[in-house]
């Protein structure tokens, strides 16, 4: 690829860039990509066979980075269970928080089931193996065996760190600056969490 060609495919990346994270994925249009561009609505098609390649191609490096951050804390056997799942929290609230413009395409766009074993788009097969990450560490601290109550409790985890992205998504503060703040909380959310879900097992067990 010539030097020109480089700067048009890196210009539709900024521009598919700003008006995602303006607009939201599925009200943003081709051509609308392309005129922002500066190129036209046919030469974009050269670059990108449709809107799902632009999508992957934004969305895999950062994704496929926060599944080996994940990955890492999760194979570290010199730590404790629930502090890897809190550590597993703040690194994906991190993430979020460092793309909160774009953290919502990564994670969301063309989304399918976390469940799903071979999900079609690449994007959706490195989301299912970040959200297996979550499932083995909720799996291991509360030591579940059976796959669709792991599958249910996590999906409940998740529900509360994505509550948590929306309450902060939008303050004036820098990533660093909230996480020093707000890293307490997080972990009692956590904790709150592993003890309730203990407290719920031994009720279905009684």
């Amino acid at each position: 690829m010539g030097k020109r060609s480089e700067e048009t495919r890196q210009a539709i990346l900024l521009a598919a860039t700003k008006l995602f994270s303006k607009k939201g994925y599925e009200a943003v249009t081709m051509r609308e990509i392309a005129k922002e561009a500066g190129c036209s609505h046919t030469t974009i098609y050269l670059y990108f066979k449709d809107k799902i390649s632009l999508l992957q191609q934004l969305s895999m490096p950062s994704l496929q980075h926060l599944y080996q951050q994940l990955k890492e804390i999760s194979s570290d056997e010199s730590t404790a269970s629930a502090e890897k799942l809190k550590a597993m929290s703040r690194q994906y609230l991190s993430f979020c928080l460092e793309n909160q413009n774009m953290y919502s395409v990564f994670i969301n766009a063309r989304s399918g089931r976390v469940d799903e074993e071979n999900p079609s788009l690449e994007v959706n097969q490195i989301r299912n193996m970040i959200f297996k990450e979550l499932i083995n560490a909720v799996s291991e601290c509360l030591e579940i065996k059976d796959s669709e109550t792991a599958l249910a409790y996590t999906r409940i985890y998740y529900y509360s760190l994505n509550g948590i992205l929306t309450t902060y998504a939008y303050m004036h503060e820098s990533v660093e600056e909230l996480m020093e703040r707000l890293t307490p909380t997080f972990d009692l959310m956590a904790e709150t969490f592993i003890l309730g879900c203990i407290e719920k097992m031994k009720k279905g067990e009684s």
